[in-house]
């Protein structure tokens, strides 16, 4: 990913196998999936558009958010953790987080660092157990 925002691990893994162990590898650093949009099913519908399955996971630790929450109620602006999974070339598939710093980068709030740090530990724990 581009200015550094994110992390990206390339998976030698069918499209579907690594959305499930991404679900997997998340549950296991306590984050459940609030949301899933599935990119590709979108915009064929609505733009007759065709493109690589793509899919937008919405990963929440409750506890994490609830902690940032405590330090700031807007903050939901930006939760929950974002993890895009997608086709690769040549039948891999890449797997996206964001960095978690970016709220506080984007909000200045340096309280909120310890919060940032732990879901990146957690984030980066659950990137590397796909390898």
């Amino acid at each position: 990913m581009s200015k550094g925002y994110g992390r990206t691990v390339e998976l030698q893994v069918p499209f579907d196998e690594a959305v499930r162990r991404v679900r997997e590898a998340l549950a296991v650093q306590g984050f459940g999936v609030l949301s899933e949009i599935d990119v590709r099913a979108t915009f064929a519908s609505k733009l007759d558009v065709d493109m690589e399955p793509y899919v937008i996971l919405g990963a929440c630790n409750p506890a994490l958010a609830h902690r940032a929450l405590e330090i700031d109620r807007s903050i939901g602006l930006l939760l929950p953790c974002n993890v895009v999974v997608r086709a690769g070339e040549g039948g891999g598939t890449a797997v996206q987080a964001l960095d978690p710093a970016t709220m506080v980068e984007l909000t200045g709030l340096r309280e909120l660092r310890p919060v940032a740090d732990e879901a990146r530990v957690r984030l980066d724990a659950a990137l590397d157990s796909l390898d």
